[in-house]
Order: C-alpha cells, then structure tokens, then sequence
C-alpha cells in the first residue's frame, strides 16, 4: 500500500478515509478486534452454560428458602463478586489489545507500510500498563467532567479522543498523553464530536440488528429459563458481531484524526517528506501542554 496524501482534512474526508482504509483492510482489522474480544465471548458462554435450567419454587416461610437466602448472602455473593472480577479483568484486557494493536495497524497502513495481526497485536504486550493508565485515567477525568453535567463531559472526552494514539506513536506517559490530547484538539472539539456522533450512531443500529431482537425475546421467554438461556447466548454472539464490526471504527477514525491535528499544527506531512524512512512516527517539535 502507498503512503496516503498526508494533507489537512476536512470532516467529510477524514471520514471517508477512515471507511476506504477500513474497507481494504478488512480483514486485518478484524482479526485486530476479534481476537481479543473471543476472550470476553468465550467467559460470557461460559457463564451462561451454568444458568439453571429451571428455577425451584420454594414458599418464603420454609426451611429450603431460608437457606438459600443465607447462600446467596454468604458464599454466594462473594462468588459472584470474584466472577465480576475476573470478567472485568478479562474486558479491559480484550479492550487493550484492540485498541492499541488497531492504533499500531493504522500507522503503519496510514504511512505506507505493512502489517499483520500478530505484529500489531504483539506490539501492545509492552505497552498494556502504560496504556491501562491512559484509558484509566481519560475515563476517570471524563467521568469527573460528567459529574458536572453531560455539556462538560462531552467537552473533555471530545479534547482527550487522541490520548491513546499520542501515548502509543509518541511514548508518553498517562498524564502526558492526555495533556498531548488536549493540546493537540484545541479548536478541533466540534471535529471529534461529530467522529463520536457519527460511531454512536453506527454502535446503536448494530446493536439494534444483532442484539435487540434475542433480548426482546428473553422478555418472552420468562416461564422457559431453557430458551432463557438460549437466547442469551444468542445475545452475547450478537454483541461480539457488534462490538468486532463496529469498534474498530472508532479508533480509526481517532488515529486518522490524531495525524491529521498533527499535519495542521506541526506540518507533520514535512517532517515526512524529510524523513520518509524513519522507523517510527517523527516526534513533534513543541508539544502543546495542558498546563500552559
């Protein structure tokens, strides 16, 4: 693949190339996003395999009642706190290694050389810790600006989309990832608004084909909790399609943003020019901080 015209885009066109670079490399993002996220299907299934099939019907006076309430406040409920535990262990590293193993494709794509699945999921081993920090902490900034009224978190998440590429492509650090960010977007707020519109939009109509339909179904199903469990299954399967489907747009679209705020503020395009063969993405010159 040729190196794309690095230029500045406007909104049209940044889209329109994130869809032609996902479209022809269909299969790779895929497989970027696939693969991790089979870990999280994979644990879903499984707890939905020891759903009972039936559920006894025992009057609240009895015995048999008293000691089933007694189970689920006792070993019960510590069971299913070490299951939530472990799913969410098991989430945030599938959401990991697709995020970071899609940024790394699209940079070597976006500046004209080639990559693989393994190698673009094998470059985010090194970086997990690192990049668990990042997402942390843009969640936990995002989260506190929501607190304040939805305006402002919108604002924040829309100022921080590009901490994940910068903290990857530049070896940040968390915080200076996200000070990267919110430097790099300044006046651009309104453009990173629109790329979450826009995916939000494609998220809820693939939802809405692959997931609602069992989920209205289970509504249904409450007197059979066999086809209760069926279904669910089914569910999950649907939010796998979904989520591999859809995610990856997203962070493309991001990683295409992030080079082109770069183009626009730091003539990324020359620095290029000047240094096609270099090995990695060039480091900016004078990074724009948070704090100044």
């Amino acid at each position: 693949m040729s190196t794309l015209e690095l230029r500045p885009l406007s909104i049209g066109e940044l889209l329109d190339r994130t869809f032609s670079l996902y479209r022809r490399n269909f299969l790779l993002f895929i497989g970027i996003s696939a693969i991790p996220q089979l870990l999280v299907l994979a644990f879903q299934l499984l707890e939905t395999s020891f759903m009972p099939t039936r559920f006894p019907v025992r009057p609240p006076g009895s015995t048999e009642f008293q000691a089933g309430a007694f189970d689920l406040s006792g070993g019960s409920l510590l069971g299913i706190l070490g299951i939530g535990i472990v799913a969410f262990f098991i989430y945030v590293v599938a959401y990991l290694f697709s995020q970071g193993g899609t940024v790394f494709a699209v940079s070597e794509l976006y500046l004209g050389r080639t990559t693989t699945i393994g190698q673009s999921l094998g470059r985010v081993r090194g970086e997990l810790w690192s990049l668990f920090g990042v997402v942390f902490l843009n969640g936990l900034a995002t989260g506190v600006a929501f607190l304040f009224l939805i305006i402002p978190g919108i604002y924040v998440a829309c100022r921080l989309c590009v901490c994940v590429p910068a903290a990857l492509l530049e070896n940040l650090g968390p915080r200076d990832s996200l000070e990267r960010s919110y430097g790099l977007t300044q006046e651009n707020a309104g453009r990173a608004f629109l790329i979450f519109f826009l995916y939000v939009v494609i998220l809820y109509a693939a939802l809405f084909l692959f997931d609602v339909p069992f989920a209205i179904g289970i509504q249904f199903a409450t007197h059979d909790p066999s086809m209760i469990r069926i279904l669910t299954a089914l569910m999950q399967v649907g939010n796998f399609v979904a989520a591999v489907l859809i995610t990856p747009v997203l962070t493309i679209a991001m990683s295409i943003f992030y080079f082109d705020l770069r183009v626009r503020k730091e003539a990324f395009d020359l620095q290029m020019m000047m240094n096609p063969l270099a090995g990695g993405v060039p480091a900016p010159r004078n990074a724009t901080s948070l704090l100044s």
